[in-house]
Formats: C-alpha cells, sequence, structure tokens
C-alpha cells in the first residue's frame, strides 16, 4: 500500500512540474509537439547547424518535434518557394509519425536490413546520390534502472547512428545524438574522436537540470 502511494505521489509531482515547465507551455504556445525542440534550437543557435539546402535525417523522431525545428529553419529561405522548403528532412522512427509538412517519414526499425535499405535510397533521392549534411538522432532505449544493463542499451544506441553517419554524412557534416552520463559516457566520447575532428558536449537549458541527459556532437568526419 505504502509503495502505491509513494508511486502515484511520484506520478502527480511529474504531473505538477510538467505542467508548470515554462518550455511545455512555450512548445504549446507556439505550435511544437513537444519541449524538445527547444533542446535543438538552442544547440543549432550555439554551433549554428541547420541551413537552407541541407539534406537532414533525424533518426528517432516521434513525435516529430525537432523535425519540425528544422523545417522552420529549412523554410525561412529565399529559395523557399510556394510554402515547400529548401533542402530536406527525412525522418526515422519505430513509432508512428503524425505526419510534419515537408518531412518525408519512414515508419520501422532501421536496425532491420529492408527498413536500412529503404532509408539509404530515400536519402539518395533526397540529396541526388549525394550525402547527409546533418544527422540528428534523439533515440533513447527503454531504461531498466539496472546500470550496467541500461549504458549497453544507450552505447548501442549511439554507436548505431554513429554508424549511419560514417556511411552517409559528407565529409563536412555534423551528428548529434541525445546521451546519458554514466557508466560507458567515456566510452561513447572516445569513439566519436575516433571519427570526428571536433567533438563537444552539449546541456541546453531545456534539459532539466535532475536529468542526465546531455548531447555529443560531432561535426566534420576524419578521412580514414
Amino acid at each position: 500500500m505504502a509503495k502505491g502511494k509513494s508511486k502515484n505521489k511520484f506520478n502527480q509531482s511529474w504531473l505538477h512540474d510538467h505542467m508548470n515547465d515554462p518550455y511545455v507551455k512555450l512548445a504549446q504556445r507556439e505550435g511544437y509537439r513537444a519541449r524538445a525542440a527547444y533542446k535543438l534550437k538552442e544547440i543549432d543557435e550555439q554551433d549554428k547547424l541547420i541551413h537552407p539546402g541541407q539534406v537532414i535525417v533525424d533518426l528517432g523522431a516521434a513525435p516529430g518535434s525537432w523535425s519540425q525545428y528544422a523545417r522552420n529553419k529549412l523554410a525561412d529561405s529565399p529559395r523557399a518557394k510556394d510554402g515547400r522548403i529548401d533542402g530536406a528532412i527525412i525522418a526515422i522512427d519505430l513509432l508512428p509519425l503524425e505526419p510534419v509538412a515537408d518531412v518525408t517519414f519512414i515508419q520501422g526499425d532501421f536496425r532491420d536490413d529492408a527498413v536500412y535499405r529503404q532509408l539509404e535510397e530515400t536519402v539518395l533521392a533526397a540529396s541526388g546520390g549525394s550525402k547527409v549534411d546533418l544527422v540528428l538522432s534523439d533515440m533513447a532505449p527503454n531504461l531498466s534502472g539496472v546500470e550496467a544493463a541500461d549504458a549497453a542499451r544507450i552505447e548501442h544506441i549511439c554507436e548505431l547512428a554513429l554508424e549511419f553517419a560514417q556511411a552517409h554524412l559528407k565529409p563536412d557534416g555534423a551528428l548529434l545524438v541525445k546521451c546519458f552520463h554514466g557508466s560507458g559516457y567515456s566510452q561513447i566520447v572516445k569513439r566519436f574522436k575516433d571519427q570526428f575532428k571536433v567533438v563537444a558536449p552539449r546541456k541546453p537549458k531545456a534539459s532539466r537540470d535532475k536529468s542526465s541527459e546531455t548531447f555529443i556532437l560531432g561535426r566534420y568526419l576524419k578521412t580514414p
């Protein structure tokens, strides 16, 4: 009984914090599907990641706020005509995604060979046979609370994004992934440094202080 009360109290506390979160209110006001849009916005404003004309891949896109933000940036261009964007965004997720204007969505697990091929073909079509300017990954595994198991899941998710970036990024492209501080974090940073000339951690203000969530940015692929 006490355990049930404790859980209910936790849920009520989370709901109270969520409803009073300024980024939640801002997202509702500005039409974003999640407060996560402001994490990307802050990093983009600091690092100038998103520019008109780019081809962008959004891994783990649902519910779509990162794709929404990127779409708005690509629409803000003199070359964007008839309400279309200047560039291309390809989003993928295991979960369904309510359509985002001008965003090509693939539902499926890109660890699956058929889904991965579909993603590759869509990227090639969008880029005119070229490569990608920016890979975004807000993917996160289901966490169990068991530190070693969770660290392995997080590392695996980051590895998947890294492998995709290695194969499909332009030499001057960038990869931004969500990660978590804790066991395995230093190994993930090392892998980024093995692949990119510039590697930087980012903790935007929109990322809650109590969360171990952080982001790793890699820029400019090292040549093999």
